[in-house]
């Protein structure tokens, strides 16, 4: 157990990005510390494996919990392997996260406890599949309610352009228009966010901007237009919010949106 507590604090102090190549005096102390703890559990398999046999009901393999154990020595064999030919594998170096699971082997209480999770888990299977229907059917429902609303923005007219210097996108964009976009509703929709609630134009001094384009000048930087009154058309985008990850475009993303409403709550 105090091999388990130490290799725990251990892999704790490891930090994989600053210690990649191990060149530092606390990366080699670290790395004494996890051949150590490697050879340590392997002597103690080969002990077992002595004194139990290998093979057999009553054998070392045949407990489920020496078979955790011998998994997570084996891969690390395949990790010193592999390190001795000069090959990455970070994939098998994640397995030595899973040696603090060796004190359940010498808790009995927590075996008894971690076995009556496994034993409960069949069980949980109807409660899965009362999750699936609920987020299926609220999944169709957001489909047929709000495919494609989140994709409304505010654009300018087609026969309008910009100045060419006022370097503005064809729609109107918050300043993180990512995360929290500028969302419209369509009159047809009769939502409660039309192109009219977009906020008035302020200039650097804090002074809202009331002019229109016919007021601009390109050579003058005193001009203060309220380019956002342009935006006045609510239509179909192609962007939706977090990247297009959060939308009810299909029921694919209808049940990630309704999965992440869910953490919320």
């Amino acid at each position: 157990m105090l091999v388990i507590l130490l290799n725990c604090v251990t892999l704790g102090m490891f930090h994989p990005c600053e210690d990649l190549n191990c060149d530092t005096e606390r990366c080699k102390v670290l790395q004494d510390f996890d051949d150590f703890i490697f050879a340590f559990f392997a002597i103690e398999m080969v002990i077992k494996m002595v004194a139990l046999g290998i093979f057999g009901k009553m054998c070392y393999l045949g407990d489920t919990w020496n078979r955790l154990d011998f998994f997570i020595v084996l891969a690390g064999m395949l990790e010193y392997s592999l390190n001795l030919q000069s090959v990455s594998f970070s994939a098998v170096r994640t397995v030595r996260v899973l040696r603090p699971l060796r004190a359940i082997n010498r808790v009995p209480s927590m075996r008894i406890l971690v076995t009556l999770l496994l034993d409960t888990l069949p069980m949980l299977g109807n409660v899965l599949l009362l999750c699936f229907f609920v987020f299926f059917i609220f999944g169709i429902v957001g489909v047929q309610l709000w495919a494609g609303l989140l994709r409304n923005r505010c654009f300018v007219k087609d026969n309008f352009s910009f100045p060419l210097s006022t370097e503005l996108g064809r729609y109107y964009h918050t300043e993180n228009d990512d995360e929290n976009p500028f969302i419209c509703s369509m009159p047809r929709d009769n939502g409660m966010r039309d192109c009219s609630s977009i906020p008035k134009l302020y200039d650097k001094g804090g002074t809202q901007c009331i002019l229109d384009i016919d007021a601009y000048n390109s050579t003058d930087n005193t001009t203060c237009v309220n380019w956002n009154q342009y935006y006045s058309n609510c239509s179909a985008g192609l962007v939706n919010p977090f990247k297009g990850a959060i939308n009810f475009d299909n029921i694919c993303y209808a049940w990630i949106a309704i999965f992440q409403v869910r953490l919320q709550i």
